[in-house]
């Protein structure tokens, strides 16, 4: 999928229930039809004088060709009878010693678990920048953003719990957050967070979720990405520079945490 501007639809249904996944992350077919209506067909009983015309649900039969439609453009995704964004697919399976775990595209339903690892990490004072993530996806409820104003990529590694094959709803354990808004005269760059719960740092964790975040945003026809991090979170200041990160500026003092003043780095990587 391209970047949002460039987003075309087969006509006004198609966006309305691109809108519809959009703005609520997840919705079941049925919730969709339900909120999509059309002008009501010519013969319908009229509507009462001074009141609005009223709309009517599409037939089951032709929302469905209108859901494959936009299945089958790539736009949308849908598993078990819900609808999501299809902004990239495919799970990595990855093995550390005794570590097994999965990177792949997060989902509405990766909401809490992710809440609670990026609180986990912001609260260690390691990321600034990920308390304001929790913020926003608490105040916007959808967890994945693609729209004309904004672009919203999330990530996830969770466990590799075993049992059925290809199951990858484990434990969520890290994420990594690419977030741009749609201006043209900053349409060229995208902000990314990436954080690790504790137990399973320096285990290539961060690193696959980095790259696979970095792979989305050159697709996505970013040109730079850039994060800020405290001086004192040194673990990923490391990681950013073995993935060829550069320091672009450090604004001393600019943090205040458990009462003492901590610089800025401001790091960046051209695509």
């Amino acid at each position: 999928m391209g970047a949002p501007a460039d987003i075309e639809f087969e006509d006004t249904v198609h966006r309305r229930i691109y809108e519809q996944v959009e703005q609520r992350g997840a919705v079941t077919v049925e919730e969709a039809r339900d909120a999509v209506r059309i002008d009501s067909p010519t013969g319908s009983k009229p509507a009462r004088s001074g009141t609005t015309e009223p709309k009517a649900r599409i037939p089951p039969e032709k929302f469905r060709e209108h859901v494959s439609e936009m299945v089958d453009a790539g736009h949308l995704v849908e598993r078990d009878d819900t609808l999501h964004l299809a902004l990239d697919e495919g799970t990595e399976t990855y093995e550390d010693g005794d570590l097994s775990y999965r990177v792949r595209p997060a989902r509405q339903s990766d909401w809490e678990g992710i809440e609670t690892v990026i609180r986990e990490v912001a609260d260690e004072g390691a990321s600034i920048s990920a308390e304001r993530v929790a913020a926003d996806i608490d105040d916007e409820g959808a967890l994945l953003r693609y729209n004309d104003h904004r672009s919203r990529m999330f990530y996830v590694a969770t466990l590799d719990e075993g049992g059925d094959e290809g199951r990858d709803d484990g434990e969520v354990i890290g994420w990594v957050h690419v977030d741009a808004p749609e201006l043209d005269k900053l349409r060229h760059i995208a902000e990314l967070t990436v954080g690790v719960r504790e137990p399973y740092r320096e285990r290539g964790v961060g690193g696959h979720l980095l790259e696979r975040a970095m792979d989305w945003a050159r697709d996505a026809g970013y040109r730079k990405v850039y994060q800020s991090v405290p001086a004192t979170n040194e673990t990923a200041i490391e990681l950013l520079e073995e993935h060829d990160w550069e320091t672009e500026a450090v604004r001393a003092d600019h943090y205040l945490v458990d009462d003492e003043f901590v610089d800025e780095v401001m790091t960046a990587r051209k695509l």
